[in-house]
């Protein structure tokens, strides 16, 4: 992986050095509130002007960031003719940061490159994130929404690796209690995929298993209390790891799953994870059965008292409802007339997710998880 990691509280404090070395005229990608309204923004923009760096900001990133928003953004980094960009934000603006960083360099419809045209390079991406989720600061990939499709696939290339990446715990106790919730249960989910994966390697399971154990402990703790900086610490660093790990192994079904529901019904994507891992993982019970002992003692089941599937399923419902997780695709507006067009989707746009999985299901299975989750 070769992004610089700059771990720890008031790391942020650090970013104009950090910068400097790969450029002068910085363009911020950013969501539309959040980091305005926590005053995170204007410290950013301070500290590049302490370094004597110019900063132009693009703060119309939304949530499952879209093509022509990508679009717009290059637009404006041209017209100033900025050399390094910074994603300053959760996953959205991180990989709306890496599509523009990209875009600026490589002819064509952004979205060409989600389908899997090659690229020659990007700008130099310097990334502080202030969720822990999408581990986006550690991975060579963004994930983008087709605005006329509506299909959310990512752009895969090692030339949107950051060149450095800043995690400080202490940016992320400003979060409400659902953003700490669906963010980090994307992370959880990272890393359970990669280490089920049919992609998944003896050192990408170490560090997955590991992350799973820091989420299972903190991430409660974390939604509690956001100000308890080293339950933070275990979430942030369990979020890194979780893109690190899918980076090489790859994310498998659940994934695959979601990926149709936040781009077709804008729900956030922990979210939608949350409502299809569980039956996910039932569908999976006789593959990989080595496993799923494994996983349950990182997620402190190691009683082996029960079936290794049920220990897993079961410590995961106790998570959920220890950060009050538990929605159902009915309430995100599936129906069941729904399930065989999604279904469709997750074959068309998923398949390396599904491929990828240590069962992969055909159709009829698919429509099976998707009606168990509603």
């Amino acid at each position: 992986m070769p992004v610089q990691i700059i771990f720890g509280q008031g790391r942020v404090e650090h970013v104009g050095r950090v910068i400097r070395r790969y450029g002068h005229t910085v363009f911020i990608v950013t969501g539309r509130n959040s980091a305005r309204e926590t005053g995170l923004l204007s410290r950013v923009a301070g500290l590049l002007e302490a370094e004597g760096l110019e900063s132009i900001v693009f703060d119309q990133v939304e949530p499952n960031p879209s093509g022509s928003t990508v679009e717009a953004g290059v637009r404006l980094l041209q017209e100033h003719r900025c050399d390094v960009v910074l994603g300053l934000g959760g996953g959205s603006a991180m990989d709306a940061a890496k599509a523009i960083a990209f875009a600026a360099v490589n002819p064509g419809d952004i979205c060409e490159y989600m389908d899997g045209r090659s690229g020659h390079g990007a700008l130099p991406l310097v990334m502080i994130t202030t969720t822990a989720g999408t581990g986006s600061e550690a991975d060579s990939m963004a994930v983008l929404t087709h605005d006329a499709t509506r299909d959310k696939k990512a752009i895969k290339s090692r030339f949107i690796y950051p060149r450095a990446s800043i995690i400080d715990p202490e940016l992320m106790t400003t979060l409400p209690p659902t953003t700490i919730a669906a963010t980090g249960f994307d992370a959880l989910c990272h890393c359970v995929e990669a280490f089920i994966a049919r992609g998944s390697t003896p050192i990408t399971d170490v560090l997955a298993l590991r992350a799973i154990e820091f989420l299972t402990r903190s991430l409660p703790l974390v939604y509690q209390d956001p100000h308890n900086l080293e339950a933070w610490e275990e979430v942030a660093l369990a979020s890194t790891i979780g893109g690190m790990v899918i980076d090489q192994a790859g994310v498998t079904l659940p994934h695959g799953l979601e990926h149709p529901l936040s781009g077709i019904y804008d729900v956030p994507h922990g979210e939608g994870l949350a409502a299809v891992l569980l039956p996910a993982i039932e569908f999976t019970r006789a593959a990989v059965v080595e496993k799923w002992s494994v996983l349950a003692g990182a997620m402190g089941d190691d009683t082996n008292e029960n079936d290794a599937v049920d220990r897993v399923l079961t410590s995961i419902k106790k998570l959920l409802c220890q950060i009050e997780l538990t929605p159902s695709l009915q309430e995100m507006g599936v129906t069941e007339a729904d399930l065989g067009p999604l279904a469709d989707k997750v074959q068309e746009t998923m398949y390396y997710a599904i491929n990828n999985h240590p069962r992969v299901p055909n159709r009829d299975e698919i429509i099976a998880i998707y009606r168990q989750s509603l």
